[in-house]
């Protein structure tokens, strides 16, 4: 049946890339002996290829089909004039005439088939890399995002992925179409008259000289130009996300003088490859017009001396003709090649990325809720010095730990490592006796939640930011979070839950982002609860209600809660002190207060800005 034969995109894609998260991307490994070839990694797409594999047969035969036309016809045509009309044979030029139309109207036939057929093939591989390099992303650990910039990545998963789709569906077939006609005619050139087939030949050498030259400095530009799209996207990326800075200090000019550079850049490099381009299509369609005349004035000679017949000279230029375009075409083709080849490459960098995350063995699912720190070390995979060095704390479960120290102690490295959003270097983080590391990373963020200092929310209502890590929750448990966030302003929105928000949340305010990203983790209903510094942006009196509110829901959860004010120390059963990027002094709020002078540095300008705004309070009051 055609729709078994020849199935949908859709269907083809739900099926063999639905679960792109949950399995290795369907690219082929690189070479055992790591080393980067272009064309190697181009051929590494091929699995993607295979489901359409019918729909690229069809598309090769009738691309051979309309080209083999295109050559019978320049033959029908020496028939004509050596037969019929140098006979006045009327009933046979019609018979061969309609013969000629036939053949014309059967490779329009052709073409339009093979433009048909091979649309859905290419669209459906460009989408299944496209699903897998995303997911790619997901896997990839924080360590590799934080060393690449967005607009890299958006280059090379949409610019980077329609240059090889381009390839898939037109370069390469017409590259191998190509070639093989400028073989089969120059070896029925040769056959028709083999002095002008040697013209023919002689004439190929500069241009493969010329195509073998033009290559590495090519392939030099193509790669700079989309290394430099890249740099311009992420110009335009950050300058969108930090508009409001920009504009605050009056920086429009500076960030459009970054652009301009980059894009000034990009241009040059642009231009360059366009000379480079110029003057080998120039010399590439100059050369076969040169032989084209050579051709003539010699296929005139000899036909006056009878050394080959009128109808043989017309074929012979005509299908000479017929290289001209296959000639002339060569150099877009190569540039397309080489633009292909840089494209897979720069694809595979993402593809070959080590994915440092990857799931246990294990799960848990009756979880008390025993957070263990044991001799843990953690070291940034370009560092040269441990972040964080023989950590060790226990937490019981049901048990609140605030973390307190200076800028630069770890506070927020350590909270990380709790959902395995980096991996520990040394020791090992353990729920219930158990090292993280065995657990199914899914598992284990159903049962650590995390909230950030820095709140980020997306382009959805705010019910999808909200139901984010728990999509079956009903409005119910989500207005409960929402209470517990004090985030009531959403019930203020223009439709409340359905509301989008925008980009980051850019509509709200720091303190209501922070709410909503507060609402989110508590949501989860998790069994560990992990608050970065998330009550930061929240005034005074809010930040009281979350709180209150907060003692309710720390009831019977492990809680590590980063906190900077003193307000924040008193939600927790204990305080561990990072200093240096190891716990120095464990204990509860007044013990750490009454032995620990460092302890009470840290929260002495909080106790005083406290006071000092109590004692403005009252006295205005």
């Amino acid at each position: 049946m055609p729709s078994r034969t020849l199935p949908t995109v859709s269907t083809e894609v739900e099926q063999l890339y639905g679960d792109a998260l949950g399995r290795p991307a369907a690219v082929a490994p690189p070479r055992p002996d790591g080393h980067r070839h272009r064309l190697g990694n181009l051929l590494r797409f091929t699995p993607y290829l295979r489901p359409y594999a019918t729909r690229f047969a069809l598309m090769v035969v009738f691309a051979l089909a309309s080209t083999l036309a295109g050559i019978v016809t320049p033959l029908l045509i020496r028939r004509i004039i050596d037969g019929p009309v140098a006979h006045s044979d009327r009933p046979g030029l019609y018979a061969l005439g309609a013969g000629a139309i036939g053949i014309g109207v059967v490779e329009a036939l052709f073409m339009f088939w093979r433009r048909w057929v091979v649309a859905r093939g290419t669209l459906g591989t460009e989408t299944g890399i496209r699903l897998d390099l995303y997911a790619k992303l997901q896997r990839l650990p924080l360590g590799f995002h934080a060393q690449w910039e967005s607009g890299q990545l958006l280059s090379r998963i949409m610019n980077d992925l329609s240059t090889v789709r381009r390839f898939l569906g037109f370069g390469l077939l017409f590259l191998i179409m190509n070639t093989l006609q400028v073989v089969i005619v120059t070896i029925l050139l040769l056959r028709m008259y083999w002095p002008l087939g040697l013209v023919v030949i002689v004439s190929a050498v500069p241009i493969v000289i010329l195509c073998l030259v033009n290559e590495r400095h090519y392939t030099r530009l193509s790669r700079a130009i989309q290394d430099q799209t890249g740099d311009v996207a992420s110009v335009v990326d950050e300058s969108v996300h930090g508009l409001r800075v920009i504009k605050a200090f009056g920086r429009s000019e500076h960030a459009f003088k970054g652009f301009d550079e980059k894009s000034r850049t990009l241009y040059r490099t642009s231009m360059s490859r366009v000379r480079l381009v110029s003057q080998f299509w120039t010399i590439l369609e100059a050369i076969p017009s040169l032989t084209l005349i050579v051709v003539l004035g010699f296929g005139a000679l000899a036909a006056s001396q009878h050394r080959l017949s009128l109808g043989t000279l017309v074929a012979f230029i005509t299908l000479m003709m017929s290289l001209i375009w296959p000639i002339a075409s060569l150099g877009f083709l190569l540039s397309m090649t080489q633009d292909s080849m840089t494209a897979a490459d720069r694809i595979c960098e993402i593809f070959d990325a080590p994915e440092t995350i990857s799931d246990g063995p294990s799960r848990l699912d009756a979880v008390e809720g025993r957070l263990t720190f044991d001799d843990v070390s953690f070291r940034y995979p370009d560092g040269d010095q441990d972040v964080l060095r023989h950590v060790d704390l226990d937490i019981a479960p049901g048990q609140t730990v605030a973390l307190v120290g200076g800028t630069g102690s770890g506070k927020t490295t350590l909270t990380g490592l709790v959902p395995r959003l980096a991996d520990v270097t040394g020791g090992a983080i353990r729920i219930d006796g158990v090292d993280i590391r065995e657990l199914q990373v899914a598992n284990l963020r159903t049962i650590v939640a995390t909230a950030f200092e820095d709140p980020t929310l997306f382009s959805m209502s705010v019910r999808e930011n909200l139901t984010l890590g728990r999509e079956e929750a009903t409005d119910e448990e989500i207005w409960q979070a929402v209470e517990v966030a004090q985030a009531g302003f959403i019930r203020d929105l223009p439709w409340g839950l359905e509301t989008r928000i925008g980009e980051q949340g850019m509509s709200l305010s720091g303190g209501q982002r922070q709410r909503l990203a507060l609402a989110r983790a508590v949501l989860v209903n998790p069994r560990v609860l992990v608050l970065d510094d998330t009550l930061s942006a929240l005034d005074m009196e809010t930040e009281a209600l979350v709180e209150s509110a907060l003692r309710r829901v720390l009831v019977g959860v492990t809680a590590i809660v980063v906190a900077h004010r003193a307000s924040t120390v008193l939600l927790a059963d204990r305080v561990a002190m990072l200093h240096e990027g190891t716990i120095t002094h464990v204990g509860t709020h007044s013990q750490l207060l009454a032995d620990v002078p460092e302890y009470r540095e840290l929260l002495s300008a909080e106790y005083d800005a406290e006071a000092a705004i109590g004692a403005g309070g009252h006295h205005h009051g």
